[in-house]
């Protein structure tokens, strides 16, 4: 399994982007896939998860209310609408994918993508 990760870029604070992960290769019909960010000097963290048991989506508690979570199944592909950046969502964003059953637990993921930086101005 293999994952794109796309979509970052330079917005002002305030600002709006869409972050894309494009899985390719043989899946499982059942899996979690979560968006995790690291900012410089920082250890990864979690930031929204669907879940590989009932497709239950969760976010950090920084992000709830201005991020969405959406997947495509067709498409293997799994969307971060980001409103409301702020300058501390400034980090690089990885999308994981895992058959695991807690989704907001890194040792779930299995494969990582090679990230997309977002960086929020002020």
């Amino acid at each position: 399994v293999q994952l794109q990760a796309s979509g970052g870029g330079l917005v002002q604070s305030g600002g709006s982007l869409r972050l894309s992960c494009a899985a390719s290769g043989r899946t499982s019909d059942y899996y979690a896939i979560g968006w995790f960010r690291q900012a410089p000097g920082k250890e990864r963290e979690g930031v929204s998860c669907i879940s590989s048991t009932d497709d239950s989506t969760y976010y950090a508690d920084s992000v709830k209310g201005r991020f969405t979570m959406s997947r495509d199944n067709a498409k293997k592909t799994v969307y971060l609408q980001m409103n409301s950046l702020k300058s501390e969502d400034t980090a690089v964003y990885y999308c994981a994918l895992g058959y695991g059953n807690y989704c907001r637990e890194r040792r779930t993921y299995n494969y990582w993508g090679q990230g997309t930086e977002v960086t929020v101005s002020s």
